[in-house]
């Protein structure tokens, strides 16, 4: 389907099957990343493709490709449902009560916890970025986009996107390598 076609999609049932088809394995693939239950991430991606068609009138090709743009899209989707979560935990934390845990669960769960010690400290610094600079690290480090893309995706200049790339890299990297710093290469040797 050509960009100029995309606005065809809200009136067109044909149009809009042609572009589901076209985009639904990126868009799934895209909020899989981002959410770790498949029922959830199958009702966010119904959820795209439902703001899509709302939104198809107004899509304008040039700020960007139909996929940057659906990309846009699922991105704040799924924002929006970390927010509804987010507030979902906090009341029901006010009323639940802890459950009583025993020494063996006690065990096993301190297991899992240093397991996943590295993500946590990774997905941490993520979250501790500034959303201008997660959103650019996000859209290219976990969506595959390039950063001209993504930069069409929040529109913003392309060197505006890496230049927020460079500084959400650099302050992630040493959150990459909480066990082990990674290999430095030792300098060669002169021979004699």
């Amino acid at each position: 389907m050509s960009p100029d076609d995309l606005p065809r999609i809200a009136e067109e049932p044909a149009a809009f099957e042609r572009f589901y088809r076209e985009h639904v394995d990126d868009v799934l693939a895209l909020v899989a990343r981002r959410v770790g239950d498949p029922h959830l991430a199958a009702d966010l991606t119904a959820e795209v493709f439902l703001a899509a068609i709302d939104a198809a009138p107004s899509y304008r090709p040039d700020r960007g490709a139909p996929g940057a743009w659906l990309a846009g899209i699922a991105r704040i989707t799924v924002s929006a449902e970390r927010r509804r979560a987010a507030r979902e935990r906090r009341a029901n934390a006010r009323v639940e009560g802890r459950r009583l845990l025993d020494a063996d669960d006690v065990e096993r769960l301190q297991e899992r916890l240093d397991a996943a010690a590295q993500a946590r400290a990774l997905h941490d610094a993520i979250a501790e970025l500034p959303e201008r600079e997660r959103a650019v690290l996000e859209l290219v480090a976990l969506d595959g986009l390039s950063p001209a893309e993504a930069a069409a995706v929040l529109r913003i200049r392309p060197v505006t996107a890496r230049v927020r790339l460079h500084r959400a890299r650099a302050a992630v990297r040493p959150h990459l390598f909480v066990d082990e710093p990674p290999a430095r290469p030792q300098p060669m040797e002169a021979a004699p």
